[in-house]
């Protein structure tokens, strides 16, 4: 919500008026120099949208100020064509009201546009959340990353790697958007509080890495060529590809990674398919490159990997994870009641790369139980379970 300043108004006024933390009114307002604000300038207030009261006899500001649950003074400020207070019925009042739900909708098939339909909805709801582009898929789709927070401690997530495991993009979407309320609205999320973490950590996070693979799989096949007719060949003919991980060109992006890669490409198949190929060689595919380059330019000192399923914590490669590994490991495995398993027979995934070349803490997380793609109708049992697991991400 955007508002236009007046004579006297400063950002920290705002901050009061608005009732919404200090940093967030400055984080929402970058390019503006707080000792400069000039009459007329517009600011940005997050976590609140505008309404329209028409008003009625008998009202008074005081009324509607009490109706929508904010004071008669930011009323007045939200209204400056107000004379004395007077109101004529019919006439329409802006009313700014807080926004105290949610505004993704996560319960439903979720492809890439549902996917911008939400980020767009967070950004214009909360303007201190940065958005930006980190590359594009083979199709040319943007691969958008959002950053929550400023501070020291970089932690990233990203989901939706494998195709047919577009849920946990849901997830991630659900969870941030209830951390934006949380800031916004002063509450605890899972009985924790969320601002001092906003100040101290700096959240990265991926939502959907392979977007021409989630909507293959969502949607069906594209529209045009040559992506139609190569995913058809690829996949037997079948119009399903309920069983397609890869990106469009059918390679596993989760295979992709230069951590033991060699190993990985012999034991899977030689040419394009709906899972497990590994490419011709490591980091051939865009989407992959775009996700390495992220990870080396910004200093993420724990990754988390959302996949989907099994109830399993994988948190070790080869020997070179960090002893924080494990304890991060227990606590995620304490929190969410999945297992925690150190190694798996697995190599050339990002957990794997970030661990063997960071040596820092990474993790695989599988989401759920069933076969891929889970059905949506367990998507509450999963974010329930995995709440606990990016909370403590952001804590510990």
């Amino acid at each position: 919500m955007q508002v236009k300043v007046r004579p006297g108004d400063t950002l920290w006024k705002y901050s009061i008026l608005f009732g919404v933390p200090y940093q967030l009114i400055l984080d929402s307002n970058r390019e503006a120099i707080p000792q400069a604000l000039a009459i007329g300038d517009t600011v940005n207030i997050p976590g609140y949208m505008w309404a329209e009261h028409t008003v009625i006899a008998g009202d008074s500001l005081w009324r509607i100020a009490t109706m929508n649950g904010v004071s008669v003074d930011l009323l007045i400020q939200s209204n400056p064509g107000l004379q004395g207070g007077l109101l004529s019925i019919g006439s329409k009042v802006s009313v700014p009201r807080r926004v105290t739900s949610r505004v993704v909708e996560p319960k439903r098939e979720y492809g890439y546009g549902s996917l911008l339909q939400d980020l767009n909805r967070l950004a214009d709801i909360y303007p201190f959340l940065r958005r930006s582009e980190i590359g594009s898929s083979v199709m040319g789709k943007s691969i958008p990353e959002v950053v929550i927070g400023g501070g020291q401690k970089k932690v990233h997530f990203n989901g939706s790697i494998h195709a047919n495991e577009w849920i946990t993009t849901s997830v991630i979407m659900q969870f941030l958007n209830d951390y934006l309320l949380a800031l916004t609205n002063s509450t605890d999320l899972g009985g924790l509080a969320m601002y001092p973490q906003y100040l101290t950590t700096s959240l990265s996070v991926v939502p959907m890495v392979n977007p021409d693979g989630v909507n293959l799989v969502v949607s069906g096949l594209p529209t045009y060529e040559p992506y139609r007719s190569e995913a058809l060949a690829i996949n037997g003919g079948s119009e399903n590809f309920d069983g397609w991980k890869a990106n469009i060109r059918g390679v596993d992006l989760n295979k992709q990674f230069p951590a033991l890669w060699e190993r990985d490409a012999v034991q899977g198949p030689q040419e394009p398919a709906p899972r497990d190929y590994s490419g011709s060689a490591p980091l051939t595919e865009p989407e992959v490159q775009a996700l390495a380059e992220l990870t080396r330019g910004s200093g993420f000192q724990r990754v988390l990997a959302f996949h989907t399923q099994g109830q399993v914590i994988y948190w070790g490669f080869e020997g070179l994870e960090p002893p924080q590994s494990e304890v991060l490991a227990n606590e995620f495995a304490a929190v969410s009641g999945y297992e925690a398993v150190r190694y798996v027979d697995s190599t050339a995934g990002y957990k794997d790369w970030f661990i063997q070349d960071f040596r820092l803490p990474g993790f695989t997380l599988e989401l759920g139980s069933g076969v891929n793609p889970l059905p949506i109708e367990q998507f509450g049992e999963i974010y329930g379970h995995t709440l606990g697991i990016m909370l403590a991400a952001l804590y510990m």
